[in-house]
């Protein structure tokens, strides 16, 4: 408790010494009753504001000024209608869109089907485009009215139709229809959407949002409280926990240690009162490479399951933040996954931790230790070895690594844990080039199981050493997994595809590709300082995350439902001048200073150069042994 406290002190310290530093032209002074911090899923400098590039757009670009035509909410397992109306298939081939009455665009344009119909064809003329493969199987996008437009399959995919009716952002086709190549298009000029916010203004370290005051959702939703969002970079989980304890951040979405005591001493909101405190939203898997013996065999690899401890690693890794994963590894607390799950296969093809059983196996395939040094050697008398791979610096899954290694070692597995820079790992487990790796890129949470399924189970196998970015990492191959696959995928009936999801379950369990280790948290902690009614397992109105993808799976609910602590008139604005590196993209009110001198630096404090010096100083102080 006393060293938490000191590391909260120090933090504090530097924060205020660094934020008293900043020059007045790197700040920017908003009003701290109407202005929102929030962090966690920015990572670099907010350059990119383009929403048909989605892996390279900043968070937020998709849903708070670009917009889909639904929601997906997976607390309750819903589609909701947000720039429709409704959607349903009107025919085995065709679905239907009827959009909202009263849409418009951010210039005050209206927003009509001939948009939604040149959003998908821009995707078919440019094929760069992070929907583009839709194309594939819709054959042709009709527009019957100005609010209803027909999507016609060639072969409706209605497992994938679900993902993409939430993650294709609307643009406004009289902008875009002159921009010939929008794979390179940063958008960082006046983005206009349709969304609550519009961009304010970038720097090296953050991006502000202010609200759209005109925006077309009021008179559905009423107007979200927050009249700016600033979106901050934190690269340290300790800076993070300091800021957010100073009232410097109001929405985290960090792992944050030392959450028992934050909570006690500040009233720090986590979703739940205890351990684990925050909902799963992903699996973290140990990925091990099918090309390689002795990982190819399915024996070996269920030996290592059981060699594998995954209480000790959530516990070592993330304080109790996490739970173990299933040994099917889907993420049964949400209602998509309970309801396809298959229980009876987990008891039949499951497994357990047990060392015991991990070297009984392992005696029965032939590994061995002849020369007694304490580690197995093949059949054939060889060192067995191997590596287990995660990016330096990502220390959970550091401490992961250790934790298997130790286990493994137990049974006379040697396991070198191996940190390169996330560049090579990147393109290792991309490339197929490692024995064993942790990641979860693609196994969270989604509208359809379908999705989560063929993340893991990517029948595009390619050979080792030939890049793929789809998952199945470790390049394990069934032509049966490829055709249960393709059979969800086309199928309406719902209990056929749970017998299908079933099989699946099934053969992962008996063949285990990859072993499931924890669930990643859906960090959420929330400073009760400014802001009220955040969700929780008591108040549960949405899923608290701003990451990429993630507004509309439930951050838009949140910004519509918090409740400034102490409502305060907008005065008229008026700004500092802004620093020659910022861009200033909107004609919206200047932001102004407080009336509370004191709450400048929490409010427009977040500069480039300060943080950055902070960054490097901060950690060393807060270092914390694991």
């Amino acid at each position: 408790m006393r060293k938490l406290l000191v590391a909260l002190i120090v933090g504090m310290f530097f924060l205020s010494i660094f934020g008293q530093s900043a020059t007045a032209t790197d700040q920017i002074q908003l009003p701290r009753e109407e202005t929102l911090y929030v962090g966690g899923g920015l990572w670099s400098q907010p350059n990119n504001f383009n929403p048909t590039v989605s892996w390279a757009a900043v968070t937020g670009t998709i849903g708070l000024i670009y917009e889909t035509l639904f929601l997906y909410d997976p607390l309750k397992d819903e589609l909701e209608p947000w720039l429709a109306e409704s959607g349903k298939w009107v025919s085995d081939n065709t679905y239907r869109v009827v959009l909202k009455k009263g849409l418009t665009w951010q210039d005050g344009k209206p927003l009509t089907a001939e948009d939604v119909k040149f959003t998908f064809d821009y995707a078919k003329e440019h094929q760069g485009l992070s929907y583009s493969p839709i194309w594939g199987w819709l054959k042709e996008v009709k527009v019957v009215d100005d609010r209803t437009v027909d999507f016609v399959f060639s072969e409706p995919h209605y497992e994938e139709w679900k993902y993409w009716l939430y993650n294709i952002a609307i643009i406004p086709k009289h902008i875009w229809q002159s921009i010939d190549k929008p794979e390179s298009f940063a958008n960082t000029e006046n983005p206009i959407g349709s969304g609550m916010y519009k961009l304010y203004r970038t720097d090296q370290m953050r991006f502000i949002l202010v609200r759209n005051d005109n925006w077309w959702g009021i008179k559905y939703y009423g107007k979200p409280a927050p009249k700016y969002i600033v979106y901050v970079i934190v690269y340290s989980n300790n800076l993070a926990l300091s800021m957010l304890v100073k009232g410097d951040l109001d929405w985290s979405n960090f792992f944050i240690p030392g959450v028992p005591d934050v909570k006690a001493q500040y009233g720090i909101i986590t979703w739940f009162d205890k351990q684990p405190y925050h909902l799963p939203i992903n699996t973290a898997f140990l990925f091990l490479n099918n090309q390689k013996a002795p990982l190819n065999d399915p024996q070996f690899r269920r030996a290592l399951a059981y060699a594998i401890n995954p209480k000790e690693i959530a516990a070592r890794a993330s304080q109790n933040q996490v739970k173990p994963a299933d040994p099917t590894g889907l993420l049964i607390d949400y209602p998509v996954f309970k309801k396809i799950y298959y229980p009876e296969a987990v008891k039949k093809y499951g497994f357990t931790y047990d060392p015991a059983k991990a070297s009984e196996i392992l005696d029965k395939l032939g590994y061995k230790d002849i020369n007694g040094d304490g580690y197995r050697e093949t059949p054939d008398g060889k060192p067995l070895k191997f590596t287990i791979e995660v990016p330096y610096g990502w220390t959970d899954w550091m401490e992961m690594t250790r934790v298997i290694s130790e286990n493994l070692q137990m049974v006379g597995i040697r396991v070198d844990p191996k940190f390169p820079d996330f560049s090579k790992y990147w393109d290792d487990i991309t490339k197929g080039q490692f024995d064993m790796a942790i990641n979860n890129f693609g196994s969270q949470v989604y509208a359809t199981p379908w999705q989560w399924f063929n993340w893991v189970f990517d029948p595009n196998v390619a050979p080792i050493g030939k890049a793929t970015y789809s998952g199945n990492w470790g390049r394990y191959k069934n032509d049966r997994v490829a055709e249960l696959l393709h059979l969800i995928n086309v199928e309406k009936d719902e209990n056929k595809k749970i017998q299908y999801y079933h099989e699946l379950q099934e053969i992962f369990l008996k063949d285990l590709p990859y072993i499931p280790l924890i669930y990643n948290g859906a960090w959420f902690e929330a400073s009760p300082q400014y802001w009220t009614n955040w969700p929780n397992e008591h108040n549960p109105y949405a899923l608290p995350i701003t990451w990429q993808n993630y507004w509309q799976m439930g951050g838009i609910k949140v910004l519509l439902s918090i409740k400034p602590v102490k409502s305060t008139a907008t005065q008229s604005p008026t700004s500092s001048t802004p620093s020659s590196s910022s861009t200033s993209t909107t004609s919206s009110p200047t932001p102004t200073s407080s009336s509370k001198a004191t709450n400048t630096q929490g409010g427009g404090g977040i500069c480039g150069p300060a943080l950055i010096l902070g960054l490097a100083v901060v950690p060393l102080l807060l270092r914390r042994r694991r």
